[in-house]
């Protein structure tokens, strides 16, 4: 965890999600898919990550597994109950049921995700029936602008591929 991180003047879930959407920016800089998470405590930010795949080489390092990782070692334990995490964009599945493994308080996303996201959109991991822990969810925090940075990365991907084609790469 970055010592660093301020404590937020108007702890909101839209100041938190703010902060989420600049990791997600940077995510988008270093040429990943722009999703950002914070995980918060009491009012503070404990953690913070942006997806690290094209990095670290690793499909698990999605931004919500590492907050997860660094909440884990500044609580001290596994488990999150007075915990929160707000991440940009719904979670996948494999985020969705480490969150319930983790047993995370409370979840604030931005932007659905109806084709891959496991808080509501195509799945429920996190509110499904007979799971040991639920995670309280809500979707939809500033949500056109975490739409837009995603919508906007992909974009700019496609562009890439399509001047990359254009030369006969």
């Amino acid at each position: 965890m970055n010592g660093n991180v301020p404590v937020l003047p108007n702890p909101t879930p839209e100041a938190f999600m703010r902060k989420a959407i600049r990791l997600a920016e940077q995510a988008a800089r270093d040429g990943e898919v722009p999703v950002g998470a914070v995980v918060v405590r009491a009012g503070r930010i404990i953690a913070q990550a942006h997806n690290q795949v094209e990095r670290l080489k690793d499909g698990t390092a999605h931004a919500e597994m590492i907050a997860l990782t660094i909440a884990a070692a500044a609580v001290g334990d596994w488990r999150l109950y007075d915990c929160e995490m707000y991440v940009t964009k719904e979670p996948c599945a494999m985020c969705a049921g480490a969150m319930v493994n983790c047993r995370l308080g409370k979840l604030f996303f931005g932007c659905h995700d109806q084709r891959m996201g496991a808080a509501g959109g195509a799945l429920a991991i996190t509110n499904y029936p007979g799971m040991l822990h639920r995670v309280e969810t809500v979707g939809g925090i500033l949500a056109d602008e975490c739409l837009l940075i995603v919508q906007e990365f992909f974009r700019q991907r496609r562009r890439e591929e399509d001047d990359a084609d254009s030369f006969g790469a």
